[in-house]
C-alpha cells in the first residue's frame, strides 16, 4: 500500500516564506518516489489538526523553520496525534532551537564554544556599551541568522533593534575566520563546507538569495580542522538525540581553532540549502534524503 505523507509548511515564524520553498520541493521529491503526497500550509491550528483527522497521513513531513516548526511545538502535537513526523523528536528540538541550552550541552561535552552571555534585549541596552568589540548579538531562539547583529564598532549598537525588550539573546565574542557547516546523516558526518558571502556576513539574505554566498565544498582549512568539524557535529547530534539529519555550525580561524556555534534538527531543503548539497557529495540524492526522512520518521508512543 501507497504510504501517505502530508508535507507541512509555512508556519508562523519569520522563516515562513523559505519553509513553502522547501515544502514544494520535497513534496515534489516524494512524488518523485511514488509516495500519495498532500500538502498543508499551516496558518490555523485548528484548521491543521482538521485536515489531519481528513487526510489520515500515514507520515508528516515538518517542512517547517523557525520557531514553532523547530522548536518542538509541532512534534508534541504530532506525538499526541500519534502520526509519525520526520526529523527529530520534541526534546532535541526543542534544545536545538535554544543556542544557550545548546552551548550548555557542547562545552559539557567538550566541544569548544565561544564565550558569551544570555540577557534580555533590555538588559543588552543597558550593558551594551560597556561590553568588549567585537562580539555578536542573536536571539537565543531563532534560524536562518534572523536577528543576528555583528558589532564591530561602538555605533553598530544604534543598528539593533528588537520588537520586544524581553526578547533573549546571547551575546557572543565575534570569531572571525572560515564560516563552516556540517551535515550529520544517519549519524555519521563526512564532509565541510564553507560559505564566502560576497559581501558583510552570511545573514539570512545570502543563505536565501542565488548567487549571494558561495559554497566551497570541502571547505580549504586543514584537515585537522575538518576532522574536528566532523567530530564535534557528530557529538552534537547524539547529544541532542536528533534522528536522520542535523546541520552544525562552526567558526575556524588558526588562533582560536574550531569553534561550534549552533546545530539546526530542521535543516533547509530548499535548491540553495546546505545538507542537500552535502548530501549529492555523498551520493544521496534529494529524491533519496526525502524518501529516508519519510521511510525513517516516528513519533513517541503513547501507552
Amino acid at each position: 500500500m501507497t504510504k501517505k505523507v502530508m508535507v507541512l509548511m509555512g508556519g508562523f515564524s519569520s522563516e515562513k516564506e523559505v519553509s513553502i520553498e522547501s515544502g514544494r520541493g520535497v513534496a515534489a521529491a516524494l512524488i518523485k518516489c511514488g509516495y500519495n503526497v498532500t500538502t498543508h500550509n499551516l496558518t490555523d491550528t485548528r484548521k491543521f489538526i482538521t485536515a489531519l483527522n481528513t487526510e489520515k497521513p500515514d507520515v508528516v513531513f515538518n517542512a517547517l523553520h523557525g520557531n514553532w516548526g523547530e522548536d518542538g511545538t509541532v512534534p508534541a502535537l504530532l506525538d499526541l496525534l500519534q502520526i509519525p513526523y520526520t526529523h527529530s523528536g520534541v526534546l532535541a528540538s526543542a534544545v536545538g532551537m535554544n543556542k544557550h541550552l545548546t552551548k550548555l550541552l557542547a562545552e559539557e561535552a567538550g566541544v569548544k564554544i565561544a564565550t558569551g552571555q544570555k540577557m534580555t534585549a533590555k538588559e543588552f541596552i543597558k550593558i551594551a556599551p560597556t561590553l568588549e568589540l567585537p562580539f555578536v548579538v542573536k536571539p537565543v531562539s531563532d534560524g536562518s541568522s534572523v536577528g543576528v547583529f555583528i558589532v564591530k564598532k561602538p555605533e553598530d549598537i544604534f543598528k539593533i533593534r528588537y520588537d520586544d525588550e524581553q526578547t533573549e539573546l546571547l551575546v557572543e565574542k565575534y570569531i572571525t575566520g572560515h564560516d563552516l557547516t556540517v551535515m550529520c546523516y544517519e549519524g555519521k558526518a563526512h564532509v565541510v563546507t564553507e560559505m564566502k558571502a560576497n559581501s558583510g556576513f552570511y545573514d539570512y539574505e545570502h543563505k536565501y538569495t542565488s548567487g549571494a554566498t558561495e559554497h566551497i565544498l570541502p571547505a580549504p582549512i586543514p584537515a585537522s580542522a575538518a576532522k574536528t568539524c566532523m567530530a564535534y557535529a557528530e557529538t552534537m547530534h547524539n547529544r541532542l538525540g536528533c534522528k536522520t539529519v542535523s546541520r552544525s555550525d562552526f567558526r575556524y580561524n588558526e588562533k582560536d581553532g574550531v569553534i561550534f556555534l549552533e546545530i539546526n534538527t530542521h535543516p533547509g531543503m530548499t535548491a540553495l540549502s546546505l545538507v542537500p548539497e552535502q548530501a549529492r557529495y555523498i551520493g544521496v540524492s534529494y529524491e533519496d534524503l526525502c524518501r529516508n526522512l519519510v521511510e525513517e520518521a516516528s513519533c513517541r508512543c503513547l501507552k
